[in-house]
């Protein structure tokens, strides 16, 4: 199953059968100080080039989020995806759990975009999946409700398959939602990744549709965190994973292994062109 996403001359095609997708996670103000100090200063060139890294190093989709405490999202969100939208050729994630800011951004974005997210709880489904289908966008959904995320693979399950019912009845089609299993950290409760693998490769099975997953939760709090995301991210797409929120300018390339070892990359070339235009940092002299 493809989910089609649009930029202005360029598409991009998250499918399970065919390579990762990497949806860039730069453009997020938690945990990162410079960019809260950036949105709140309305300094859009620090914006601008953290787009342009993750571009660069190959990220497929970006995501954007504003949100910072006493911002005003409404007013925000639509003017930092305009500029995107204007100056990057890449299909745009709208990142907010503000519906009022999600309907003022969505008619900014060029082509087909992704809305990040929907959940299982009345009040998300009744404000996000309208606007889904207002503006053809496709959507991510989270396997929680207005119980919170179930502690097991059949409890997050069956929220997804309830958001895909949901959607079909507002005229969604499945290819359109892509499912997050959602991913805690391994730190507070050391099976939390095994549950979230079942979950994948259980949505996989039963409805066939999309899974992203948000790679770097599964760390959080640990040491090394790049080699326990590394990890989880192999394992996730073993399972059924389609796409990732995750750091293009760190794993872009082990994700492109990856694709060449699932044999979805003839004769490396994929891999080796992104190795010739990203040669890695010499050693320090």
């Amino acid at each position: 199953m493809q989910t089609i996403l649009r930029s202005k001359t360029r598409q991009v095609s998250i499918d399970h059968q065919g390579t990762f997708t990497i949806i860039g996670e730069k453009i997020n103000p938690t945990g990162r100080k410079k960019l809260v100090a950036a949105l709140q200063a309305e300094n859009w060139d620090f914006v601008r080039e953290q787009a342009r890294l993750q571009v660069d190093a190959g990220a497929d989709v970006l995501d954007v989020n504003v949100g910072v405490p006493g911002l005003d999202e409404v007013s925000v969100l639509p003017r930092v995806v305009r500029m995107l939208a204007n100056e990057f050729d890449i299909p745009l994630a709208l990142d907010t759990a503000n519906p009022a800011a999600l309907a003022a951004a969505l008619p900014e974005c060029s082509g087909k975009s992704l809305v990040n997210s929907v959940t299982g709880e009345e009040a998300s489904l009744t404000a996000v999946l309208p606007l889904v289908k207002e503006f053809g966008a496709a959507v991510i959904a989270l396997t929680m409700d207005d119980n919170g995320i179930p502690q097991d693979a059949e409890g997050r399950v069956a929220i997804a398959g309830r958001i895909l019912e949901c959607a079909a009845r507002s005229g969604i089609p499945a290819a359109d939602v892509i499912i997050d299993p959602l991913v805690l950290t391994v730190g507070a409760e050391s099976n939390s990744a095994r549950v979230t693998l079942q979950t994948i490769q259980l949505i996989q099975s039963e409805f066939g549709v999309n899974i992203n997953i948000g790679a770097s939760n599964v760390s959080y709090g640990l040491p090394e965190r790049d080699n326990v995301n590394l990890a989880f991210l192999a394992l996730a797409i073993s399972a059924g994973a389609s796409c990732a929120i995750t750091d293009s300018l760190k794993y872009c390339l082990f994700l492109r292994a990856v694709d060449l070892l699932r044999g979805r990359d003839s004769y490396a070339m994929r891999y080796l062109k992104y190795y010739r235009a990203h040669p890695p940092a010499p050693p320090p002299a």
